[in-house]
């Protein structure tokens, strides 16, 4: 495989779509309207489980065991921010996540919501941070 560097979703869907290329890993959100319409054949999510979006499609990791990879979007603010503020932020976010339209829209999206408190995601991103370091030292990976 020839690794093709784009900028964004967009032009990496649109070149996909035309058959300027043949595979891609594209978001869940950004692919899959054009997955459900038969415009794109998913093959397997990346995730370490299916998803409830396309529950028919393996995982990578059924065939290739460990594999995990999955984006995600959190909230940040100052580090100063006073606790009060963060605090209230957490629970208006959580509490936005626990929403059932926000939950059914999410769904739609092919997302799933990770609520949670600072801590909680202070860790996923300590986690994420390791892993990924871990991958491009073994890998020998350089900047181009």
């Amino acid at each position: 495989m020839v690794h093709v560097f784009y900028r964004g979703a967009g032009p990496t869907l649109t070149d996909l779509l035309a058959g300027q290329v043949q595979v891609s890993f594209p978001t869940m959100p950004a692919s899959l309207e054009h997955i459900r319409a038969g415009r794109l054949r998913a093959l397997a999510v990346t995730t370490a489980t299916r998803s409830d979006a396309l529950p028919d499609i393996p995982t990578v990791g059924e065939f290739l065991p460990g594999y995990e990879v999955s984006n995600w979007y959190g909230l940040g603010i100052p580090w100063a921010t006073p606790a009060e503020i963060v605090d209230q932020l957490n629970k208006e976010v959580n509490a936005a996540l626990d929403d059932p339209k926000m939950k059914a829209r999410l769904a739609d999206l092919g997302g799933t919501p990770l609520p949670g408190s600072p801590a909680q995601f202070g860790k996923l991103i300590a986690d994420e941070t390791e892993k990924w370091g871990r991958v491009i030292k073994t890998s020998n990976i350089k900047p181009e």
